[in-house]
């Protein structure tokens, strides 16, 4: 759920310009941890003594945490749970429903992993909000280290990076994506020979690769631990990214970008800036930029702000891939999608995402004022989400894929461990901010849960005074009304029934269309439907088919494309300049909705009010759509 790249086929020849894009857009968020995870770790409110063994076992903790937690995790383990080439939280619990679809398993087990794959889901948005601030926020913070001077220009020149960004994305990414790669190429070269000539210095730093320094920090400092784990955590924000951007780029690019390019350029800035505090213990303001020069700063200033605003860009088309994805799946109601590339499918710019996250941004930054104040806020959401990573990864491997129970019970218990582990350190931060992206993931839980009960609630309430379609037919032929030339598309959820359209228009206009498609349009758990298994056909005679078409969740629901299809696939005649489209669009009142309480009515019918018309959302020509109103 992050920028939106199409991969090639994976060519051998491929494979090197795979991993440089991979680099850009995967390792973003994670590659630009290095400007505050140490910092925090470091700070003097964690009531730790500044000793060389309490900054060797930080280190050491930094390092086993992406060795555990991405490398073992996400890299080497929850790759390869594909679905169709696609990764994401919304494939994995894809892949869990299938693992569990079975006779014995009891229906608790269907609703836990529906629910644990929508709260993975739902805490990306608050995650979505804090990882543009504190990211462009830390970077233009090293200005302050040049000189004082530039501290009352920070704000506003955060506002101003932050801002600008949010403004292109109607432009599309495809443009600057072009760039990501190159510029995060220098981004970890810089990290990596930063900390490369602090390191030559103070070589004992080097003994932090063991993990007995880990061990006896925890066990010295146990009031401490897990405050001091919260910050630790920071180091490994934006693993998950390495899962979500599987389809784009295929797991072997991304793990020879991490394992070549972003783990030693990491490992060694967060070494090099644990030897300069050994050397200066006065650099715990800020070690990534006291690593430099004074001339080099205000230079590392702007590549850091270009790096972390290519991490926000991926954030943010995250946001705008995850929505299009839950608006497909039945989670969201139909918003504005709008495609900017003519190329590549999945780069899209969501207009009412895009406005509502930067107002969520900008107010940030406003109440937060400092990176340091905004790490407070960061980490629960991803926490909870790898949580259920872990949780919905293992259900896969044993009921998926067969692998051995004890294996899969010892590793996953060894990932659950640590996950839970920072989970609780994390949630040590709800009072000083972790509160916020928990109560983004509330709101957006709920109108998840509202929308999807609201519209079962709906057809449930239609079906009472529906007529089978068969039957309907069958009256026709008994009783056949004047037909027209040219054909009709109703577009419908239940396509056994008569649609709403159809009635209204025979009654109204007294006339059929010589060819009538009742046609209903549904997305599956797939990414992606081949055009062999997209449409099933069954023609019911007096010139009527029943058609259903199948799009994955990370395909647009083009209609007229799809009616091409089905003239190439069935030779079923249908001419963008003699085909109508006729859909119903209900009118939801608070009070319509008696199974939910009121308030839960009145945000479904709000959320219904302003939804996009199926018109635009099934991309149907304007000139060639008729609308029929319906009340429940």
């Amino acid at each position: 759920m992050t920028a939106h790249v199409t991969a090639p086929p994976a060519s051998s020849g491929l494979r090197p310009a795979l991993a440089l894009a991979a680099l850009g857009v995967v390792y973003g968020d994670i590659g630009t941890s290095p400007l505050y995870a140490l910092r925090e770790c470091l700070s003097p409110a964690h009531g730790v003594a500044l000793t060389p063994e309490a900054v060797l076992g930080l280190l050491s903790l930094i390092f086993w945490a992406l060795t555990i937690v991405v490398t073992l995790k996400y890299v080497v383990f929850v790759l390869r749970a594909d679905l169709d080439g696609e990764g994401g939280i919304m494939a994995l619990q894809a892949l869990a429903r299938h693992a569990v679809t079975d006779a014995q398993s009891p229906a608790w087990l269907l609703s836990l992993v529906a629910a644990m794959g929508l709260t993975g889901a739902a805490m990306f948005y608050g995650d979505s909000l804090i990882t543009p601030a504190i990211s462009v926020l830390s970077a233009v913070e090293g200005l302050n280290v040049a000189t004082p001077v530039f501290e009352p220009y920070v704000i506003p020149l955060t506002l101003a990076i932050l801002v600008g960004l949010f403004i292109v994305q109607r432009f599309g990414t495809g443009a600057v994506g072009k760039v990501f790669g190159p510029v995060m190429v220098v981004w970890f070269a810089a990290l990596g020979l930063l900390g490369l000539q602090h390191i030559a210095a103070q070589p004992r730093v080097l003994q932090a690769l063991n993990p007995w320094w880990a061990i006896a920090f925890l066990a010295s400092h146990p009031a401490q631990s897990l405050a001091v784990l919260g910050s630790v955590f920071l180091a490994v924000t934006g693993g998950e990214a390495l899962y979500a951007d599987m389809g784009h780029f295929g797991a072997r690019a991304i793990r020879q970008a991490w394992f070549f390019v972003a783990l030693p350029a990491l490992v060694l800035n967060y070494f090099g800036q644990g030897a300069l505090v050994l050397s200066d213990a006065s650099a715990i303001d800020n070690p990534f930029f006291r690593l430099l020069p004074s001339w080099g700063v205000v230079p590392m200033v702007a590549l850091a702000s270009a790096a972390t605003v290519i991490a926000s860009q991926a954030v943010i088309s995250g946001a705008f891939s995850l929505t299009a994805q839950s608006i497909r799946m039945g989670y969201l109601p139909r918003l504005r999608i709008v495609q900017t590339s003519g190329q590549a499918m999945g780069q899209i710019y969501m207009p009412a995402v895009n406005w509502l996250l930067m107002l969520g941004v900008v107010a940030l930054v406003i109440g937060f004022r400092s990176s340091s104040a905004l790490s407070s806020a960061y980490g629960i959401a991803v926490s909870v989400t790898m949580v259920t990573t872990t949780v919905l990864a293992a259900l896969v491997a044993r009921r998926l894929w067969g692998w051995n129970r004890y294996a899969v019970a010892v590793g996953s218990l060894v990932f659950l461990c640590v996950d839970t582990l920072f989970l609780f350190a994390n949630s040590l931060k709800i009072a000083d901010g972790g509160w916020l992206p928990l109560l983004v993931a509330a709101l957006v839980m709920g109108i998840f849960t509202t929308w999807s009960r609201g519209r079962t609630l709906l057809r449930e309430m239609a079906a009472a005074d529906q007529v089978p379609l068969d039957d309907f037919v069958q009256s026709l032929l008994r009783d056949p009304p004047h037909r027209v030339n040219g054909t009709a598309v109703f577009l419908t959820a239940e396509p056994q029934f008569v649609p709403h359209a159809l009635l209204h228009n025979l009654k109204h206009n007294q006339v059929l269309h010589r060819r009538v498609i009742v046609l209903q349009v549904v997305a599956t758990d797939s990414p992606r439907v081949d055009a062999a298994h997209r449409l099933s056909v069954t023609e019911l005679g007096a010139g009527f088919w029943q058609v259903t078409v199948r799009h994955g969740f990370m395909e647009e629901p083009d209609v007229p494309e799809f009616m091409k299809l089905l003239t190439y696939q069935k030779g079923i005649p249908t001419e963008s300049m003699t085909t109508s489209y006729f859909v119903s669009r209900e009118t939801v009142a608070t009070g319509h909705l008696r199974a939910m309480t009121r308030a839960r009515q009145a945000v479904f019918a709000w959320l219904h009010r302003n939804s996009s018309r199926a018109s635009d959302y099934f991309h149907l020509p304007a000139n060639r759509v008729v609308e029929f109103g319906r009340r429940p």
